[in-house]
């Protein structure tokens, strides 16, 4: 009899670490760099990307994952007899959960469960793991997919960007609004909510002061949330001493059983850039 298999993106910024423990496997997205085409973590890392987002005043696009590279994992399983779970990526945001659809048609295997997310990187992330848990607790696909849906609208994801140029450069706000934003140092709160960003509080000021007031407002809520689990994920590079305040601020809350610090992929750093943190966690 097969296994139940957890399938995720790279968009859930897992570390390999958690992948391996938890059986977790990975399909890149793609990320495109002068009309050539990158997965995701494999051929492309985000310094790479800000490095050539730099030179070039440009952010890389970015699209879903290939049929190709789909197809081939899905085609194991179903080899294999295993039912796959696959948790995607905000359906609002890309159209992976659809390439799984479509490779699911053309090798006509029926033990596909695809969950859209309605989040994105740890957000996603959170939900990966929770599965994942209950596949190896012997739960079916269905129960897991039940499970998960669920517990779906109380996942908390947001992230601080410290400056708004890498949104610029990739449309999602106007050169104008990012210079006026960087001038005053204005460093927005983006969170997800019903599998779309938007903006909550700004902040300003300096970075290091930023995060830890950003850590600080959530106080109330992080302490009557689900306290098995909290994430800090943040861009690669990012100063060590920032990463470690909002480290020691959630484990003085002496609340959670894991903190767990995750760096973002390349997908979230070309649309973020350099320096954005975020805590996600489950609202109990």
């Amino acid at each position: 009899m097969g296994k139940v298999r957890i399938i995720a993106d790279s968009t859930c910024d897992l570390s390999p670490e958690l992948l391996e423990k938890y059986e977790i496997d990975v399909i890149p997205l793609c990320i495109v760099m002068d009309d050539k085409s990158y997965y995701d973590k494999v051929d492309v890392t985000p310094e790479e990307i800000f490095q050539w987002a730099d030179a070039n005043k440009t952010t890389p696009k970015t699209s879903a994952a290939s049929f190709e590279s789909v197809t081939e994992q899905l085609r194991k399983y179903k080899d294999a007899g295993d039912e796959v779970i696959y948790i995607g990526i905000s359906e609002d945001m890309s159209t992976t959960c659809n390439v799984f659809r479509l490779a699911a048609d053309d090798l006509e295997f029926d033990k596909l469960y695809i969950v859209n997310s309605m989040n994105l990187s740890t957000g996603e992330g959170l939900q990966i793991l929770r599965a994942a848990e209950l596949a190896k607790e012997g739960k079916t696909a269905e129960e897991i997919v039940e499970t998960i849906s669920e517990l779906r609208p109380y996942v908390r994801a947001s992230f601080v960007v410290d400056n708004l140029t890498y949104l610029a450069r990739g449309g999602r706000c106007s050169q104008a609004t990012a210079l006026l934003a960087n001038t005053l140092q204005l460093k927005p709160k983006i969170e997800v909510k019903m599998g779309k960003m938007g903006v909550g509080h700004k902040y300003r000021g300096r970075l290091s002061k930023v995060l830890l007031k950003y850590a600080e407002d959530m106080k109330e809520d992080l302490l009557v949330s689900n306290s098995k689990r909290v994430f800090v994920t943040h861009t690669v590079g990012m100063d060590r001493e920032l990463v470690e305040s909002v480290l020691t601020y959630l484990k003085d809350l002496n609340y959670f059983e894991e903190i767990i610090e995750t760096e973002a992929g390349g997908v979230i750093s070309s649309h973020c850039g350099r320096n954005t943190l975020g805590i996600l966690y489950y609202e109990k």
